[in-house]
């Protein structure tokens, strides 16, 4: 037997039925005989299935292996990494087995997993406990607020995961093996090793052994989306240069001879994601439950009490500045001018959810449906804001309205994007749709800090994704960056700008300087968690202070209707 460290991650549970679920691991070798052994004395055993990652590699800005510089990659480079999933059958709801996996290497190597535990779906009615968290993008406390969570809950029953799970993610390291220790996989494992230095005095978290356990649900955030394709760009630009579908569709349509001679389907399809923007890596690593019309990108399962519908609504992440070679959230590059290939088209969303587009019909047909108006939790998660005090939330989440202004001689002279408010979808369209069904609690995420917010109809609203590092509070002298020149009331720079107002916590707050309680938490050295507890109908919210290192403090509770 050889040392379980060779694979790649530890074995993780995704996409539950009421008499199964999936086990799904990873390895750097093709291998054979990959199985799951399960139950008593590991008598019964399942082959799995084995797929390879198609777009995972590394470049120069990796830290992986030895790599600390820029020393081992100087351009992205494919990195061949093996998924095997099985699918463990004939379960007993609320009956929990043991189970490991075995993978054999080319060499006839065995390399055999530590033992976890399995279950199927949770019936109705069963309590459970579900760690709600976000914007994990190997953030520096991600380690600890994972490790804290698992000391003071115990065991978890699911993840819910409202996106952002890494920085880029077709850069692998980052899921599994980044050498600074707090890659997306070990962290969720308790296989982390990240070191806190706080007044000369070292801590290593290793994260919490969760996922082996428990399924984990997520959606998709800006981080799951890489831009257009390329063997030569580092995977920072790539991450950073998505590019509209229907902007592609137009060049793909002028160029269509050239490109595609025998006009093949399939060649205009794999053209138009690789010069747009894709998901491939994150559809690829998870197994989530899929929806006719959105797949894994949109999608609603029942999960115990709880009817969770999760929602592709996350946009492409611009700097707000205005400076001259600035492709941005309001303004285009004045070199890029006359070369609309080289646009960044600001702010734009990467899958319609204005009323009438496929995505709300799908969630106007789901919200009405049996299994969401019967079930004693209704529940949606999605990535960007309705709500929040922080930054992301501006500008309004809607298509940028091109401005253009022309020189005498035809020419663009300057290129500049709004967003008008009055046409933000999620408020527009979203919300009320989610009131009049019924809808108890929206989770989201995209802001780093944790705040709530309750409608005036009672449906709550939480943003619980300070887990590492947070970028403030948009609150009295601390504004978001909203240029000059931009309508102030259009571009909120304090508080919420869609009306609500936060609700402070209701048992431990922090308090500011003055003495008052903030109805927040931003900061880069509190790190927070909550969990939803569908035994009793509450949601809790937990502060761990990683300098000082005292107790974990539930500082805030609600209660769902």
């Amino acid at each position: 037997m050889t040392s379980q460290n060779q694979l790649l991650t530890a074995p993780f549970l995704q996409l539950p039925s009421e008499t199964s679920v999936r086990v799904v691991w990873f390895t750097e070798f093709a291998g054979t005989r990959h199985r799951v052994a399960y139950g008593e004395n590991f008598a019964q055993s399942v082959v799995a299935t084995t797929t390879k990652l198609s777009r995972t590699r590394e470049d120069q800005e990796s830290k992986v292996g030895n790599q600390t510089e820029d020393n081992q990659y100087q351009q992205p480079t494919r990195r061949d990494i093996w998924r095997h999933e099985a699918e463990v059958a004939e379960l007993t709801p609320g009956k929990r087995v043991p189970y490991r996996v075995t993978s054999v290497q080319e060499d006839g190597a065995s390399v055999t997993s530590e033992v976890f535990t399995l279950a199927p779906k949770p019936p109705q009615g069963t309590p459970l406990k579900i760690l709600l968290t976000s914007d994990h993008q190997l953030k520096p406390m991600t380690a600890a607020n994972l490790q804290k969570a698992v000391e003071t809950m115990g065991k978890f029953d699911a993840v819910f995961m409202v996106g952002d799970l890494v920085n880029v993610p077709d850069r692998a390291s980052e899921w599994f093996d980044d050498n600074r220790g707090g890659a997306f996989f070990p962290c969720f494992q308790g296989r982390a090793k990240t070191i806190s230095d706080r007044n000369g005095i070292k801590t290593v978290y290793r994260g919490g052994e969760i996922i082996q356990h428990a399924p984990i649900y997520t959606a998709i955030g800006n981080h799951e989306v890489m831009g257009r394709f390329s063997m030569d760009k580092s995977l920072n630009e790539q991450f950073d240069d998505s590019f509209p579908r229907k902007a592609a569709e137009e060049i793909y349509t002028k160029n269509a001879a050239q490109l595609n001679n025998s006009d093949d389907p399939k060649v205009r399809e794999a053209w138009l994601k690789d010069n747009s923007f894709n998901t491939d890596t994150y559809e690829e690593i998870f197994t989530l439950p899929q929806s006719k019309e959105g797949r894994e990108k949109y999608y609603a399962l029942t999960f115990g009490d709880v009817r969770l519908v999760v929602l592709y609504a996350t946009n492409m992440w611009r700097y707000w500045g205005l400076e001259e070679k600035t492709r941005g959230r309001y303004r285009e590059r004045g070199q890029d001018l006359n070369n609309p290939e080289n646009w960044g088209y600001g702010q734009h969303i990467f899958e319609p959810i204005a009323k009438g587009s496929k995505q709300y019909k799908w969630l106007e047909t789901e919200l009405s449906g049996s299994e969401f108006r019967e079930a004693k939790y209704k529940m949606v998660m999605l990535h960007h804001p309705p709500h929040s005090l922080g930054d992301n939330i501006v500008p309004a989440y809607t298509d940028p309205v091109q401005v253009r202004e022309v020189n005498a001689d035809g020419s663009i002279k300057s290129i500049r994007y709004q967003y008008p408010k009055e046409a933000d979808y999620i408020i527009r369209d979203v919300k009320p749709l989610l009131e009049s069904a019924g809808v108890q609690l929206v989770f989201y995420g995209h802001s780093h800090l944790w705040n709530r917010f309750v409608s005036p109809r009672g449906m709550h609203f939480l943003e619980t994704s300070n887990v590492g590092n947070s970028y403030g509070a948009a609150v009295g002298d601390k504004k978001r960056p909203v240029p000059d020149g931009f309508n102030k009331e259009n571009y909120a720079v304090t508080g919420d700008p869609n009306g609500l107002e936060a609700v402070v916590p209701t048992i431990a707050p922090l308090m500011g300087e003055d003495g008052k309680p903030l109805p927040y938490v931003a900061s880069n050295e509190i790190t927070a968690f909550s969990i939803l507890d569908t035994g009793t109908g509450t949601v809790s919210s937990y502060r761990f202070d990683t300098v000082e290192e005292s107790e974990v403090v539930k500082f805030d509770e609600f209660r769902l209707n």
